[in-house]
């Protein structure tokens, strides 16, 4: 699709306040609009009522690939509603600089999420539980069917909603990395009530953490690219990686081996799928 200009200083209204209001509203437009799209999920298996670890693994699917859908249709309608339209997506073929993007970031965000995690097992800083092995349990089928739908479903939706509709709207009232941090802080706060109930508030700041640099980072490469394939690229190989390890780490015992597995696995589980 037609890749909009670049926004400038001249182009910005000078209403950060209102802008960061509708950013937080459109975060929350898209929870509730994730929240209702998973209702058919939960007909189709009840037992999802019960638990995740109870539901089969279709029902498990179906949810995640609902809750995803439905995001990135609270971003289809937040854009149609305000007339900006479906030529606000920036999607086009990437360019040499944009591979050289993509490739970088990928890299850049396992270094991240490698570095992090040794830094806090150093400190022993603990990681909060996320509902990731809720979902995936021990089911080797269930961490290979989650590759598939952080390519397809996971990855496009969240970098579609909070980078190409929430960060490209902040434009408007920030510079771009002002934008961008914004965004992260935004992107990371929203989890905030779900790891406060475990009340385990160092972990808490330690997970809260790893979601802010990996959103830093993802909507850095959006901010520079002006491309949506490029941070979701980059998104899904993370997330791909994160489940490749943690399948290996079942196939082959090695969830107590050091210091790299046991590292890896416990950022894993640090990180939900939102």
């Amino acid at each position: 699709m037609e890749t909009p200009s670049r926004s400038t200083d001249t182009d910005r209204d000078g209403a950060p306040l209102r802008s960061t209001l509708v950013a937080i509203g459109l975060t929350v437009f898209g929870l509730l609009v994730a929240e209702f799209s998973t209702l058919p999920a939960f007909l189709y298996d009840p037992a999802l009522l019960e638990g995740l670890g109870d539901a089969s693994v279709e029902g498990r699917a179906l949810l995640l690939i609902l809750n995803f859908v439905g995001m990135a249709l609270a971003g289809v309608i937040y854009l149609v509603a305000t007339g900006r339209g479906l030529s606000w997506i920036d999607l086009h073929v990437p360019t040499r600089n944009d591979w050289k993007y993509l490739i970088g970031g990928s890299i850049g965000t396992i270094v991240f999420l490698y570095v992090v995690s040794l830094l806090f097992t150093l400190l022993n800083v603990p990681a909060a539980e996320s509902n990731v092995m809720d979902i995936v349990g021990e089911d080797q089928t269930m961490i290979l069917i989650m590759i598939f739908i952080v390519f397809f479903f996971n990855a496009p939706a969240e970098e579609f909603l909070f980078r190409n509709v929430i960060q490209k709207r902040l434009y408007a009232a920030f510079t771009r990395m002002h934008a961008v941090i914004v965004t992260s802080v935004i992107f990371a706060l929203v989890h905030l009530p779900m790891y406060l109930l475990t009340g385990e508030l160092v972990a808490t700041f330690a997970s809260l953490t790893i979601m802010f640099g990996g959103s830093v980072i993802f909507g850095y490469l959006y901010a520079k690219t002006d491309n949506l394939l490029v941070p979701t690229a980059a998104h899904a190989a993370l997330n791909a990686f994160q489940f490749a390890i943690l399948y290996l780490a079942i196939e082959f015992e090695i969830e107590d081996a050091e210091p790299a597995p046991s590292i890896l696995l416990e950022a894993i589980t640090a990180v939900p799928l939102l």
